[in-house]
């Protein structure tokens, strides 16, 4: 992976890069705590790097169990969620697709991380598994009726990102959410091809 003489990816978007929003839900919905911490999203091959330069104190490793990722050192073993699926969207023989439980997990950790301190959550391309899972975390911290700016914001700071449909379904299940996390990953869009994303980050507080 290329790198700037500051060590970052090339096109490396980072928190300071994604603007505000104009579209703002109803104020009467915000949380009035602001969460300091951020969600950083990269590829496999980029999570020394990432984990490294945002001094992260979770970590969401969402690849087949087959592929083995070691816990980084500035990580307790306790704060590194292993999501073992492969990135299908449906039944495939021989391969493991994102279930309930795997989304419960997620979002239990999401909600025990409460957006404070750095999380990196990672797949093999930094592109499908890792921003499906990056964008429930979010929207399991943040106000009902946010969703579709999370997911503006999410296309804004990665164009490449293309979210896993079956885990952003169950996710939508299990916040209850009535479609909204589903219709707001559908009007971003897919995304550019890539074969590998770019890292990027988000703020944990949308509210």
């Amino acid at each position: 992976m290329r790198r700037n003489r500051d060590g970052r990816p090339i096109g490396w978007h980072g928190v300071e890069d994604i603007e505000e929003s104009q579209s703002m839900p109803d104020a009467a919905t915000a949380q009035p705590r602001r969460r300091s911490g951020s969600i950083y999203v990269c590829p496999l091959s980029a999570v020394p790097f990432t984990v490294r330069q945002s001094k992260a104190c979770r970590l969401v490793t969402c690849l087949q169990d087959d592929i083995t990722v070691e816990t980084p050192k500035l990580i307790a073993p306790d704060k590194h969620l292993r999501l073992p699926l492969h990135d299908i969207a449906a039944e495939v023989p021989g391969h493991i697709a994102p279930r309930e439980d795997h989304i419960e997990a997620l979002i239990e950790f999401a909600r025990d991380w409460g957006g404070e301190g750095d999380m990196v959550v990672h797949c093999w391309a930094g592109i499908s598994r890792s921003t499906a899972a990056a964008f429930t975390a979010l929207c399991a911290i943040n106000p009902l009726g946010y969703e579709a700016m999370i997911a503006a914001r999410l296309r804004q700071a990665s164009p490449t990102a293309h979210p896993n449909r079956l885990m952003i379904r169950l996710a939508d299940q299990s916040l209850g959410r009535g479609g909204r996390m589903v219709r707001a990953i559908e009007a971003i869009g897919p995304g550019s091809y890539a074969s590998e994303g770019v890292p990027f980050a988000l703020p944990a507080d949308h509210s």
